[in-house]
């Protein structure tokens, strides 16, 4: 019995010297991790390439419509590129034009379509389109007519008609207010109004009278009308104040609105004219002009392109 019991004994004490042997053995490698720390996903991005620097100086002139609208997105196209310098003067269309076509700026300025015989003359003028203005009617404020008819200004302003009596207003001899020759203003007024056809179906204009108060801006003729007793006079949208009384056509008020909407006909496109396709610092202007930032400040006061 006690044989027995001793080889249990032996027995037992191998298996538990094997197991302990077991249990001592050098651990297995540690595991790698689950995953290696990442390599970054991408190596960093090279910078984008450096947005072109703008600089230099631009000259416009011309149309006296254009001017003050030129000079709001010139001062935003400057605040956004401090080394670019944009100098704008008036002149009127024509002096748009001709400076345009003679390279004497780099951007001429149109309140009006250029003439076939403009481009005639400069046959590498190229028009760029960057707003549309309309063209009110306005008196005196203490003039008093509720509407008129193309007609009806028509006779006003080639002196057929010469009393506010005849159409609706007050016992008040009329005293017109006109720009001067080579106006855009003036010409597209005498193409949109002045302009009619007869009876045959010929095109006719009739002239504007050689009594009108001629004036070079559209600030003086604001100026004048909003300052002389009985005085009718046009001028742009973007001219529009409380200065002057607007006078609705057929019925329809001189709005941007109405404009848009096809009830106000009396409108003309305001231009941009380069000597060949704009390139540089040209270029960027009017693509900042075109741009969704540029047509919203046209269409504070102006009837965008798109």
């Amino acid at each position: 019995m006690s044989r027995k019991l001793t080889v249990l004994l032996s027995v037992m004490l191998v298996s538990a010297l094997l197991l302990g042997a077991c249990s001592t053995a050098a651990p297995a490698e540690e595991a790698a991790p689950a995953v290696e720390e990442a390599a970054p996903a991408a190596e960093e991005a090279a910078p984008a390439a450096e947005e072109e620097v703008l600089s230099g100086q631009l000259q416009l002139a011309g149309s006296t419509t254009v001017q003050p609208l030129a000079e709001v997105l010139a001062e935003a196209f400057m605040d956004a590129n401090a080394d670019v310098v944009i100098e704008i003067q008036g002149g009127g269309s024509s002096v748009g034009v001709t400076s345009a076509g003679e390279d004497t700026v780099d951007i001429g300025n149109a309140s009006r379509n250029v003439k076939d015989s403009e481009m005639e003359t400069f046959p590498n003028l190229v028009v760029h389109t960057i707003a549309f203005d309309g063209i009110a009617i306005v008196t005196n404020p203490e003039i008093e007519i509720p509407t008129l008819s193309e007609e009806q200004v028509r006779g006003i302003f080639s002196g057929a008609i010469t009393n506010f009596s005849e159409v609706g207003g007050p016992d008040a001899k009329i005293v017109v207010v006109s720009r001067e020759e080579g106006s855009g203003t003036r010409a597209a007024f005498e193409e949109l109004v002045m302009e009619y056809k007869d009876e045959s179906g010929e095109k006719v204009m009739d002239p504007i009278a050689e009594t009108a108060l001629l004036q070079q801006s559209n600030g003086q003729v604001s100026t004048i009308v909003s300052t002389t007793p009985n005085t009718i006079g046009y001028l742009s949208f973007g001219y529009l104040s409380d200065a002057v009384k607007g006078v609705a056509i057929d019925g329809v008020a001189p709005t941007v609105e109405n404009v848009k909407n096809g009830t106000y006909g009396i409108f003309r496109p305001l231009n941009m004219l380069t000597n060949g396709e704009a390139e540089g610092l040209a270029k960027a202007f009017l693509n900042f002009i075109l741009s969704e930032a540029g047509q919203a400040i046209v269409g504070e006061d102006y009837i965008t392109v798109n």
